[in-house]
């Protein structure tokens, strides 16, 4: 990922404002590679603009995933990335917990978890909607 700042570069204790850096022999900022904006487009037409060094067309990524839904985006608007298959599909945090554990073990993890925090007094030892 490209910023716009430049950064900060590194001091040591005691340096006087102004000093001029002691490990380096050119006090310049650096060469500025050549960069370029490559748009991609996904199925519901969410374009998502990303930044890369000059590189051959070869060595620049045909897709990439929205940020906004997840799905493939292709550099084509009118051609999207084919959707992925059921085994490659976003999975949330929640999803993989769901694939690990039952709805009989959530049940316990959660009791587990409320009768922690009301041994610690964070709870009250019973809940309004309990009843």
């Amino acid at each position: 990922m490209v910023h716009g700042t430049q950064g900060y570069r590194g001091t040591r204790v005691g340096v006087a404002q102004g000093s001029p850096p002691r490990n380096h022999s050119d006090h310049s900022d650096g060469e500025q590679l050549p960069r370029m904006r490559v748009p991609y487009w996904c199925a519901k037409g969410h374009e998502t603009r990303l930044v890369f060094l000059k590189l051959p067309e070869d060595q620049i990524p045909v897709s990439w995933d929205c940020p906004k839904c997840g799905l493939p985006a292709s550099r084509d608007p009118l051609h999207p990335a084919s959707a992925r298959s059921e085994d490659e599909i976003f999975k949330s945090h929640l999803d993989y917990v769901k694939e690990r554990r039952s709805s009989q073990d959530a049940e316990k993890v959660l009791a587990g978890a409320l009768e922690r925090l009301r041994a610690r007094g964070v709870l009250p030892d019973e809940l309004l909607g309990d009843a």
